[in-house]
C-alpha cells in the first residue's frame, strides 16, 4: 500500500499528533466533494468501479485494521469514522466511462483546462516550476526522484498549489489525491436538492498566517528543509489548520465550504455540469429506415452541432457576482501566464480563459445565462476592444460590464477608469475585490463606415494603401497624421524584422527616432490640405486649413497616448463642454507640432468641437490608427456615428462592503504621519519581510494633512516637505535625527526625493506593494497606512546596509514645536561616530560580556551556555562590530553556532561586522564550513546581502574554490527569490 501523504500508513502509533491529524485527513485528498452527505451515503457504493471497489474496500480495509491496533480506542473509532465518511464521499465522484478507457502512463499532462468531453473529474492543472529543494507531495515512498537517486523537474497545480516531480503525477493516482473538482457530472440527481460545495483540504509544509482555530501562527525554526506538515489547508475558501487533533477538528471533515473571501465572484463547482453526449434512440422498422435517412442524418448532425460536453446551470443567488477572467499571455511580457495560475487558485479554473487558446466568444456563449455575469480582460485596449465585439456579435441582454487588469503599455480605457496604466504588484486578491465592488458605467462606443472617395484625383492613387480600416469600430480614438505614421513605421519595421523588437527599451527608442524624423522631414505638414471636415453638418474645413495641423483626432475618452489628456479641462471656455465617455459625443481635436510637445507637459491641443456626427473626406491616401491600430488608407469617405453603449467597471476609491474600521469610528480632523522612503534595492531584497524592510527604511519627515485624505494630497505635502530640506546640509545634520525626550539618535537623509517616487501599501499581511500614481486619487491615506507611511524612491543612494539601517522617528507634534524646528540635533559636544555605529550605539561591547565574546572565540560550548543562562546578552558586538556568531562560525563551533540560532533573534543572521560588511553566513561561505552554512540559511538569513565588494555569500564560496557548497547556495537564493510569491496559500 502506497505511503504517501494521506496513505494509510500516516496511522502508525510512533506517529505525533500532528502526523496523527494526517492521516486523519487521509481521504480529504480527494477532489472537494460536491454533493450532499446523505445523497454521499445512498449511491457511495453503487458509482464505485471494480478496481476502486477492490482497493478502498478489501485492502485499505484490512490495513487500517491492522494499524488501528496499536491506538486508543478513543481515537481509533473517531478516525474510523472519518476515513469511512470521506471515503463514502470520494466514491460520489462518479468517474466518466471515459475516464475508466484511460491508461495512467499515457494520460496527457496538462496546462490548460480540459472542455472536452473526456475531461477528468479533479484533474490537476500542471506549470513548470523552477522551486529550489527536493520536496514532492506524493512522500519518499512514492517519489521517482528518491527512487532514481538523481533531481527530476518538477510541475506545479495552479488550482491547488501542489509540487510534485513530473514522473510523480501518476503516483498521485495511488494516494487518490485529487485537485478541487471545477465541475460536477450530470446524472440521475433531483436538481431541487441541495447541493453544496466541500472543503477541498490540502496539506502544507508551509504555511502564511495563523491557525483558525487557536489563532498561532505555523512558523518553524528550520522550516525550509522540514518534511513535517505544519498545516492542513483548503484550496477554495484558504482556512488553515494546525495538522493536529486540538486544531483540524473532525467536524471540518464534512462541514461546507464558503469559498472564502472572494465566493462572491468565484463560480461553483456545481454550476458547472458535464453532460453526456445524446444517444439516438432506433424505434424505425426496417422499410422507413431508407426513405427516412437522410432526413435522421441531417437532424442527428444538427444535434452533435449544437451539443456541448458542458454546460452551466446557475442557481439564483441575487447578491452573486460571477466573474469571467480573460487573459491575453501576449501583453505585458510574461504577465499573462503568471496571472492565468494566481486566477486559478482564487477562482474556480473553469471561469479563467487563455485568450491564446481560442478568444472568448466560446466562453461567452456558455456563460451567457449566468446572472450579473462580470468579465476580467487582463490585456491592452486591444484586448478589451476584442471582448466587447464578441458581445456585440452575441446580443446578450444585459450585456455584462468589462473590468480592465492594464498589461503592458499605453492602457488610456484603463487609466480613464481608474484600473491604472499598468499591472505593477498589487495583490490579485485585492484586484479582484475592486472587481467586484465597482461601479457600472457606461462607454460611448462608434462606428466607421468607409466609402472610396470617387472624386479623388486618380494620379495620387498610391497601390499600397488599403481600401479599408483595420476595425470598424473604435472605443478609445480614431487619429490620422503625425501620430499615425509614427506607428505604422513601427508595426512595419517590426513586422519586417520581429527580432529587433523584442525589447521594451528598444521599441521606446525606435518610436522616439522615427518621430523625431518625421518631425524634421515634415511629412504630414500638408494634412490641412488633403481633407475635409463635416461635424454635424458644420463645414469645420477652413478652420481646419489656418491651423494648419499635422494631426487629427477624434476622441472618445479623455486619454490619449499613454496617459495625456488633449482635450484638457476648458473651463472659462463656455463653447465647450467637459469630456465624458457616456454622453454620446465625440470631441474633435488637431494638433500642430507646437501644441503636440506640449501635450507632454500637461497641454491640450486646439480642440475643434463636441459632436455626434462626423463626416471626414480624404483626397489622397494618408497614415491612420484605430484604437492603436494603424493603416495606410486610399482616399475615402468616413463616416463617424455612434454604435451603442457599452457596460464597463469603474474602479471605485474604496470598497463600501468592507466593514472597515475607518468606517465604524469617526475620522480624525487631521492627521500626523510619519514618511520613510525605501530604496529599490532594499525593496527588492526584503520585499516579503516587512519588519527588516521597515527597519531598512529611512526618514523623511511629518506630514500634517486632513483625516480623509487621499494620497494626491499627501504628494503634495511631500513635495512642500522636500522644498524645506536645506541645499547642503552640514555633515552633523546628514549624521544624526534626535528627538527631545532622549531617544536613541537615529540617520536623517536629506536627499531629494527622485521624480519616479511611488506610495507603498503597508497594510497588507504578507507584504508591501506599489500603488500606480494614475490611481493616487483613488486611496485614502488611512487605508494604506497604519501610522507610518512609505514611499519607494527607485533612485534613492543608500549608504548603509539593510541590517543596520535606522529605524523612523517618533510623531513630532507640529503644534507644540517651532516652525523650523521639527528636528533636534545633538550638541556639537557629542562624539562624532560613523554612521554604522551611530545606528546602533547600543551593540557597543560592555566590558562584562567580554567573556561571551572569548567563549565564542575558543568554541567553549559549555561556558558559553553557562554566560548566556547567566543574562549575558547574545547581541553583544566588539568593537569591530562582529557579533558572537561571527566569532562562533570562525571558530567553526558547531555547537554554539546552532545554540545562538536557536536563542538570539533573527536579526543577529544578517548583522554586519564594521570592516567587509559580512554577515556571519559570508565568513562561513569562505571559510567553506558547509554544515554551518546550512544552519544559518535555514534559520532564514538572507542570501541576496552583499557585502562591501559587492560579494553575495555565494561569491564568497566560489571565490573559496567550493563549487558545492556555491551551487547550494545559489541553490537557496533563487528559492528565497521566489518563495514567497509561490506560497501555497496566504490565509
Amino acid at each position: 500500500m502506497a505511503e504517501g501523504p494521506g496513505s494509510w500508513r500516516d496511522f502508525s502509533p510512533a506517529r505525533s499528533d500532528g502526523e496523527v491529524a494526517r492521516g486523519a485527513t487521509a481521504s480529504l485528498r480527494g477532489a472537494a466533494d460536491t454533493e450532499s452527505t446523505g445523497r454521499a451515503q445512498r449511491v457511495g457504493l453503487r458509482s464505485m468501479d471494480p478496481a476502486w471497489e477492490e482497493m478502498r474496500g478489501a485492502v485499505a480495509v484490512a490495513e487500517v485494521e491492522e494499524q488501528f491496533l496499536h491506538l486508543a480506542i478513543r481515537k481509533q473509532v473517531s478516525y474510523r469514522k472519518a476515513i469511512a465518511k470521506s471515503s463514502l464521499q470520494h466514491m460520489v465522484a462518479q468517474p466518466n466511462p471515459a475516464l475508466a478507457m484511460r491508461i495512467d502512463s499515457e494520460r496527457q499532462i496538462r496546462s490548460t483546462v480540459d472542455w472536452s468531453e473526456a475531461a477528468v473529474y479533479g484533474e490537476h492543472i500542471w506549470f513548470e516550476t523552477n522551486v529550489s529543494g527536493d520536496f514532492c507531495y506524493v512522500g519518499e515512498q512514492n517519489c521517482m526522484a528518491k527512487l532514481l537517486q538523481k533531481p527530476l523537474s518538477r510541475r506545479k497545480c495552479a488550482a491547488c498549489k501542489i509540487v510534485v516531480h513530473t514522473p510523480c503525477i501518476e503516483q498521485l493516482e495511488k494516494i487518490n489525491f485529487r485537485c478541487k473538482p471545477s465541475f460536477r457530472e450530470s446524472g440521475s440527481r433531483n436538481i431541487r436538492e441541495p447541493i453544496v460545495v466541500r472543503h477541498h483540504w490540502v496539506h502544507r509544509r508551509r504555511q502564511e498566517g495563523k491557525c483558525r482555530q487557536c489563532g498561532k501562527g505555523f512558523q518553524q525554526k528550520f522550516a525550509f528543509h522540514s518534511k513535517e506538515i505544519v498545516a492542513i489547508s483548503c484550496s477554495w475558501c484558504k482556512q488553515a489548520y494546525h495538522s493536529k487533533v486540538s486544531c483540524f477538528l473532525l467536524q471540518h471533515i464534512e462541514e461546507p465550504c464558503t469559498l472564502g473571501a472572494h465566493a462572491a465572484v468565484v463560480v461553483p463547482p456545481t454550476w458547472i455540469l458535464r453532460v453526456r453526449r445524446p444517444q439516438n434512440p432506433l424505434k424505425s422498422s426496417k422499410k422507413k429506415k431508407r426513405t427516412s435517412f437522410r432526413r435522421k442524418s441531417s437532424k442527428k448532425g444538427a444535434e452533435e452541432g449544437r451539443w456541448k460536453p458542458f454546460v452551466i446551470k446557475p442557481m439564483p443567488a441575487p447578491l452573486l457576482k460571477p466573474l469571467l477572467v480573460f487573459v491575453n499571455p501576449k501583453s505585458g511580457g510574461n504577465q499573462g501566464s503568471k496571472i492565468i495560475q494566481s486566477f486559478m487558485w482564487y477562482l474556480n479554473p473553469r471561469q479563467v480563459f487563455d485568450l491564446s487558446q481560442g478568444g472568448p466568444k466560446e466562453a461567452l456563449e456558455l456563460y451567457r445565462k449566468v446572472h450579473n455575469l462580470r468579465i476580467l480582460a487582463c490585456g491592452g485596449d486591444g484586448t478589451v476592444g476584442w471582448i466587447l465585439s464578441i458581445l456585440d456579435q452575441l446580443r446578450i441582454n444585459p450585456p455584462p460590464p468589462v473590468a480592465i487588469l492594464p498589461l503592458g503599455t499605453g492602457n488610456d480605457l484603463a487609466r480613464t477608469l481608474n484600473w491604472g496604466g499598468g499591472y505593477t504588484d498589487e495583490p490579485l486578491s485585492k484586484i479582484l475585490s475592486h472587481v467586484e465592488d465597482g461601479n457600472i458605467v457606461q462607454l460611448d462606443r462608434w462606428d466607421l463606415h468607409v466609402e472610396p472617395n470617387p472624386d479623388a484625383n486618380p494620379e495620387e492613387k498610391d497601390e499600397a494603401a488599403a481600401d479599408k480600416l483595420p476595425l470598424d469600430v473604435f472605443n478609445n480614438y480614431f487619429s490620422l497624421g503625425f501620430d499615425a505614421r509614427v506607428t505604422l513605421e513601427f508595426h512595419e519595421s517590426r513586422e519586417a524584422n520581429p527580432e529587433k523588437f523584442n525589447s521594451r527599451f528598444r521599441n521606446k527608442m525606435f518610436y522616439a527616432g522615427t518621430a523625431f524624423s518625421d518631425f524634421l522631414t515634415g511629412s504630414s505638414k500638408d494634412l490641412a490640405k488633403h481633407v475635409r471636415l463635416v461635424c454635424d453638418g458644420t463645414d469645420l474645413t477652413p478652420k481646419i486649413q489656418d491651423l494648419k495641423p499635422q494631426c487629427l483626432v477624434f476622441l472618445n475618452i479623455p486619454r490619449y497616448c499613454a496617459g495625456t489628456m488633449p482635450w484638457g479641462n476648458p473651463g472659462e471656455h463656455h463653447d465647450f463642454e467637459p469630456q465624458r465617455h457616456d454622453d454620446g459625443c465625440i470631441e474633435v481635436i488637431c494638433f500642430t507640432m507646437t501644441s503636440l510637445a506640449a501635450l507632454q507637459v500637461g497641454g491640450h491641443g486646439e480642440r475643434l468641437c463636441q459632436c455626434r456626427q462626423v463626416v471626414l473626406t480624404t483626397s489622397k491616401a494618408i497614415p491612420m490608427q484605430v484604437d492603436g491600430e494603424p493603416c495606410k488608407l486610399a482616399a475615402s469617405c468616413i463616416h463617424i456615428s455612434l454604435r451603442n453603449q457599452a457596460n464597463m467597471l469603474q474602479k471605485t476609491k474604496r470598497r463600501n462592503s468592507m466593514p472597515l474600521l475607518n468606517d465604524q469610528q469617526p475620522v480624525p480632523e487631521r492627521l500626523r504621519i510619519r514618511v520613510s522612503r525605501i530604496s529599490m534595492r532594499d525593496y527588492e531584497a526584503l520585499n516579503y519581510d516587512k519588519e527588516k524592510l521597515k527597519e531598512a527604511s529611512v526618514p523623511l519627515g511629518i506630514i500634517v494633512v486632513p483625516g480623509d485624505s487621499d494620497l494626491e494630497l499627501c504628494r503634495t505635502q511631500i513635495e512642500k516637505l522636500q522644498e524645506d530640506f536645506p541645499a547642503q546640509p552640514s555633515a552633523l545634520e546628514r549624521l544624526l535625527f534626535q528627538e527631545g525626550d532622549g531617544a536613541k539618535p537615529k540617520t536623517l537623509s536629506f536627499q531629494k526625493l527622485s521624480p519616479k517616487w511611488c506610495f507603498l501599501d503597508s497594510t497588507t499581511a504578507d507584504r508591501f506593494y506599489r500603488i500606480d500614481r494614475a490611481q493616487e486619487h483613488l486611496n485614502y491615506v488611512t487605508e494604506i497606512s497604519q501610522d507610518e507611511l512609505y514611499v519607494l524612491d527607485p533612485e534613492l543612494v543608500v549608504t548603509q546596509s539593510v541590517s543596520t539601517s535606522p529605524a523612523m522617528p517618533d510623531l513630532v507634534d507640529s503644534s507644540a514645536t517651532p516652525p523650523g524646528h521639527h528636528f533636534a540635533f545633538p550638541s556639537f559636544s557629542s562624539p562624532p561616530s560613523s554612521p554604522a555605529l551611530s545606528a546602533e550605539p547600543e551593540h557597543c561591547l560592555p566590558h562584562k560580556d567580554d567573556l561571551l565574546i572569548e567563549a565564542a572565540k575558543s568554541g567553549n560550548f559549555s561556558k558559553f551556555q553557562e554566560l548566556h543562562r547567566a543574562g549575558r546578552d547574545l547581541m553583544v558586538r566588539d568593537s569591530s562590530g562582529q557579533t558572537v556568531l561571527h566569532h562562533a562560525v570562525k571558530s567553526g563551533s558547531k555547537d554554539i553556532v546552532k545554540y545562538i540560532i536557536e536563542n538570539a533573534p533573527s536579526e543577529i543572521l544578517d548583522a554586519t561586522e564594521e570592516e567587509n560588511g559580512e554577515t556571519s553566513l559570508h565568513q562561513a561561505a569562505a571559510l567553506r564550513q558547509r554544515t554551518i552554512c546550512h544552519y544559518i540559511v535555514e534559520a532564514g538569513a538572507s542570501l541576496m546581502k552583499t557585502d562591501l565588494q559587492g560579494d553575495t555569500p555565494k561569491h564568497r564560496a566560489e571565490k573559496a574554490n567550493d563549487p558545492d557548497l556555491a551551487a547550494y547556495l545559489e541553490n537557496r537564493q533563487h528559492y528565497q527569490m521566489i518563495q514567497r510569491e509561490d506560497q501555497e496559500t496566504a490565509v
